[in-house]
């Protein structure tokens, strides 16, 4: 007995019990679990309630012939294979049969044992490949249905941050007192508008040496933040300076300073 994957059922219908005895002998061989019926609509009510992979029916039987009753195969499975056996004077009918799908191929009476087997093989084969393809194609489907979700939420989380940095952005932009962000090597890195027009007398400051820009007595404090003083005076405007490190909650390094009038803290 030749070793077969788990699960292979085939259905033999043929009216003549001594044909389907014969052939359940020949092919019982090859480890298949065998259904066995003769008559076509009996093998329709089974194949509603059993899982079928290759069907082998007889060409000539009495209310229904082979042909049409795997049309009728079709209809409900159509991922079964679907074999015929018959003699040459049915063959046109067959051709067409074939030709419209109905049928995966027809075998001839009387048959040869081995050639019989080895041609019910091939077709258990060709329904594994099928199956293992629609296997693969429901799951690349799957893969890129998860993908297209995943690609979704990137793009709705970064539209989310997009409008976040810029609220932040204009925010920063209304505050009226001067902010400005340093990076290590002394560079403005961030500024609103009140920086831009209070030091840098309406010049941009981002991307400037932070000591051409701040008060020259406040350069020596970047080094060592905790001799900054409370308060400072800067082109005839006292100042409270708030300094603060970055870092603490992100990846940021260097610091933000923001000037804030003496007049609205008193």
């Amino acid at each position: 007995m030749i070793a077969t994957p788990p699960d292979r059922t085939l259905l033999l219908v043929d009216d003549e019990p001594n044909i389907l005895a014969a052939l359940q002998r020949t092919l019982r061989r090859d480890g298949y679990r065998i259904l066995a019926c003769d008559d076509p609509e009996k093998a329709l009510e089974l194949l509603s309630r059993e899982r079928v992979d290759v069907i082998l029916a007889d060409q000539r039987m009495p209310g229904m012939n082979g042909v049409e009753f795997l049309r009728r195969a079709k209809e409900m499975h159509p991922e079964t294979i679907r074999i015929v056996l018959s003699g040459y004077t049915d063959l046109q009918f067959i051709t067409d049969a074939i030709n419209e799908g109905a049928i995966y191929k027809f075998l001839t009476k009387p048959w040869d044992d081995g050639q019989l087997r080895e041609q019910v093989r091939e077709a258990f084969r060709g329904k594994e490949v099928t199956d293992e393809n629609r296997r693969l194609s429901g799951a690349l489907r799957a893969a890129n249905l998860d993908l297209q979700a995943h690609v979704a939420e990137r793009e709705r989380q970064a539209r989310q941050l997009e409008t976040a940095l810029d609220t932040l952005q204009e925010v920063l932009q209304l505050i009226p007192w001067p902010i400005v962000g340093i990076d290590e090597t002394r560079m403005i890195a961030l500024s609103n508008t009140a920086a831009d027009t209070r030091l840098g007398g309406n010049v941009p400051l981002l991307g400037r040496d932070a000591c051409t820009v701040l008060p020259e007595s406040m350069c020596p404090w970047l080094d060592a933040p905790e001799t900054i003083p409370e308060q400072i005076v800067h082109k005839g405007g006292k100042y409270r300076v708030i300094y603060k490190t970055m870092g603490q909650h992100s990846s940021s390094r260097g610091v933000l300073l923001a000037l804030l009038p003496c007049e609205i803290c008193e």
